[in-house]
C-alpha cells in the first residue's frame, strides 16, 4: 500500500492559507478592541501630561527625573516639553495626544480640544 504524499507546492498553499487566517484573526481582534485601545491610550497620555507638568513646573524637577514617576507599562508614551509656555505634551503614536499647561495658582490643567486647536 502506497501512501499518497502531498506535493511541496500543495504544502506551501496550505501553509499560506494558515498564515492568512492568522493575520485575519489578528486584524479582527485589533478592530474589535480599537475603542478600548484608543481610550486607554488617551488615559495614559492625559495622565503623563498632567503628572509631568506638575513635576516639572511645580516641583521644578528635570524631565528625565519626572519620567521616573510613570507607572509600569507607560513606556510607549512620549513627552514633549515647551518651557516658554510651561506646557507639557504627551502622546501615544497614532492614537492619542494630551497637553497640560501650568496656569498660575491653578496648577497644571489639561487643555481641551478647542484650546489645543487654538495653539
Amino acid at each position: 500500500m502506497a501512501t499518497k504524499t502531498l506535493k511541496p507546492l500543495r504544502k506551501l498553499h496550505i501553509f499560506g492559507y494558515i498564515i492568512l487566517l492568522i493575520l485575519v484573526l489578528i486584524i479582527a481582534i485589533f478592530i474589535y478592541n480599537f475603542a478600548s485601545l484608543k481610550g486607554n491610550a488617551q488615559l495614559g497620555a492625559s495622565y503623563a501630561a498632567h503628572v509631568t507638568c506638575s513635576c516639572r513646573y511645580i516641583e521644578g524637577r528635570s524631565l528625565e527625573d519626572c519620567q521616573k514617576d510613570f507607572e509600569a507599562g507607560m513606556e510607549i508614551v512620549s513627552l514633549s516639553d515647551d518651557p516658554d509656555n510651561k506646557r507639557m505634551t504627551a502622546y501615544v503614536p497614532f492614537l492619542a495626544e494630551a497637553i497640560a499647561e501650568r496656569r498660575g495658582e491653578f496648577g497644571c490643567i489639561q487643555l481641551n480640544e478647542e484650546e489645543i486647536d487654538a495653539l
